[in-house]
This record gives structure tokens, C-alpha cells and sequence, in this order.
């Protein structure tokens, strides 16, 4: 067996001959197989005239994001009044966008700047763990404050009973847990597969639908298993989304004033909007068979959901709650007056 090792001026895309089992799985001849050295994430390189705006515009999304995060952090630690349940998820939330986005974003912008685009096995198998571990951990969240904001508004007299401190704390523990968990055992599985000829990724990090593509190995017992895990981690936590604001739209209906339920509106309105850029993006790219898996939808979709949401999140969960931007006030004029 030959080995071919790829580096950022490899040829990006080799045809293989493939040949079709009954069971529907590819079978690569041990010609086309080699041992895997590196990958090489193609990512935008076909349109090298934009790379330039392209390296502005994700620094400049990657500043926000990291910056509009930790201020989120600061300002609840730094505020008694917002040492709240929705307040330690939302904390938790920004903690995970700031990992999540520092998985992903500067190897990106160093591909795009060095227009060095490889990245060695272990490298993205790590990227590719960081990467589903943080994605599993921003959706059981999200299902976390679902229930949390049901249980403020449908049974506020149980509310301090129910999600007390060691009940988020086991909560948010859990979700680390089984996030985790799920993404080792995928990543584990991806480890042990034979890669093709071409170690090209049509893709700007080590995602699993486009390494899943490149495999020659059988991945029929992975792609059971991916969409179990799917459906266990998708799913069940949508389910239980859907149901918290079906509750929560029921309580709101039987509320007489309209600055009551206006206020309700409010207060879930910006956990809804970032529920909906999630799940619509993560449906969008891995709630469909791999064969039919579009290398362009995937990186557009890929890039909401690594870059924009993320950045967003910090502005939609503050514009329009009083008790956040009055801590992030305190704490910008905290900084100005702290500095001699």
C-alpha cells in the first residue's frame, strides 16, 4: 500500500473508483487506500479573490463573539441580582459559545491568512470531538432552559423548590456528561476508519458528514450509530422544547392584562429565537442521509451555526431584558472608573 501525504498544495480533489456492495456501502480497492498523515480543509480556497473580505468578516464575527460572551459572564458574576437559575444557564450558554467558536474560528483564519489549509489526523479528530461535544452540550442547554422558563411561568409558587442551586447543578452537569459521552464514542468509531487517496475536506473545519464521505472503510454500524445519537440528542430535547412552550403559550393565553403577557413574551422571546437558529441550521445539515449531504449547504449552514449564532446569542438574550443591560452598564462603568 503506497502512502500520500497531503500538504497545503496538494491537488485538492481526486476522483475514486468506487464500487457498489449490495449492502449499499463503499468498497475501496486497496489501491485507493492510504494511510492518513493529514487532511486538507479546502474550505473557501476555490474563490481565492475573497479571501481577504472573508478573513475581515470572521475576525471581525470572532471578535464580537468572544467579546460580547465574556462580558455576558462578567456581568452575571459580577451582579447579585442576576445569580438566578435563567441566569447560571444563560452564563453557561455564553461559556460554551466562546469554546465552541475557539474551536473552529482560528484555524480558519490562519488557513485563510497562511493559505496553509492542511491539518494533521489527530488535529481534526480532536477538532471534530470539540466540535460535536460543544454542539450536543449547546442543545441539551438549550432543552434545559425550555424547562426552566416553564417552570418560572406555569408553577412560579414551586419555582425556588424545583430549580433549586443542586438541581441546576446537576442539571448542567448531566448535559456535560452526556454530550461528552456521545461525541466519544463517534469519535472513537471515526478513529478507526481507512481514508481514500483523497484526504481533501470540502469543508472550513473537521466536520462529520464530510470526513464521513472520505472514509473507504464499511460505515454502515457509524452511520446507525450517528443516527441514533441524533435522534437521542435532537430529538429528545427538541421534544422537550416543544412541549415547555406549549405549555408555557397555554399559561400565557389565560393571562387577563396584555402587559402580562407582554412581558411573558419578552422574557421567553429571546430563548425562542436562539432555539430557532439552532435547530434549523443543525436539521438543515445532519437530519439527511450522507449521500445526499451538499457540500455547499453544509458549509453555509455551518457557518450559522459556528459563527453567526454564536455571535449573536449575547445580543439577543440583552437588547431587550432590562436586568442585563442595566449588570452590563455597571460593569462597563465599573471599567472606565477603574481605569486611572
Amino acid at each position: 500500500m503506497s502512502s500520500q501525504r497531503v500538504s497545503g498544495r496538494a491537488n485538492p480533489i481526486s476522483f475514486l473508483e468506487v464500487s457498489e456492495t449490495e449492502a449499499g456501502q463503499h468498497v475501496q480497492s486497496p489501491r485507493n487506500q492510504t494511510s492518513v498523515s493529514d487532511f486538507l480543509l479546502l474550505g473557501f480556497s476555490a474563490h481565492p479573490e475573497q479571501q481577504p473580505l472573508l478573513f475581515g468578516l470572521f475576525l471581525g464575527m470572532y471578535l464580537v463573539t468572544m467579546l460580547g460572551n465574556l462580558l455576558i459572564i462578567m456581568a452575571i458574576v459580577s451582579d447579585q441580582h442576576l445569580h438566578t437559575p435563567m441566569y447560571f444557564f444563560l452564563a453557561n450558554l455564553s461559556f460554551i459559545d466562546t469554546c465552541f467558536t475557539c474551536t473552529i474560528v482560528p484555524k480558519v483564519l490562519a488557513n485563510i491568512l497562511t493559505q496553509h489549509h492542511a491539518i494533521i489526523y489527530t488535529g481534526c479528530l480532536v477538532q471534530m470531538y470539540f466540535f460535536m461535544a460543544l454542539a450536543l452540550l449547546d442543545d441539551f442547554l438549550l432543552a434545559v432552559m425550555a424547562y426552566d422558563r416553564y417552570v418560572a411561568i406555569c408553577l412560579p409558587l414551586h419555582y425556588t423548590t424545583i430549580m433549586c442551586p443542586q438541581r441546576c447543578l446537576l442539571l448542567v452537569a448531566a448535559s456535560w456528561l452526556c454530550s461528552h459521552l456521545l461525541a466519544s464514542s463517534l469519535t472513537l468509531l471515526m478513529s478507526q476508519f481507512s481514508f481514500c487517496a483523497s484526504h481533501a475536506i470540502p469543508h472550513f473545519f473537521c466536520d462529520l458528514l464530510p470526513l464521513l464521505k472520505l472514509a473507504c472503510s464499511d460505515t454502515q454500524i457509524f452511520q446507525i450509530m450517528m443516527f441514533a445519537e441524533a435522534a437521542l440528542s435532537g430529538v429528545v430535547p427538541l421534544t422537550c422544547v416543544l412541549v415547555s412552550y406549549a405549555h408555557i403559550i397555554h399559561t400565557i393565553l389565560r393571562v387577563p392584562s396584555a402587559g402580562g403577557k407582554h412581558k411573558v413574551f419578552s422574557t421567553c422571546g429571546s430563548h425562542l429565537t436562539v432555539v430557532i437558529l439552532f435547530y434549523g441550521t443543525v436539521f438543515l445539515v445532519y437530519f439527511q442521509p450522507s449521500s445526499s449531504y451538499s457540500a455547499d449547504t453544509g458549509m453555509v449552514a455551518s457557518v450559522v451555526y459556528t459563527m453567526v449564532t454564536p455571535m449573536l446569542n449575547p445580543f439577543i438574550y440583552s437588547l431587550r431584558n432590562r436586568d442585563m443591560k442595566r449588570a452590563l452598564w455597571k460593569l462597563l462603568v465599573w471599567g472606565r472608573c477603574s481605569i486611572p
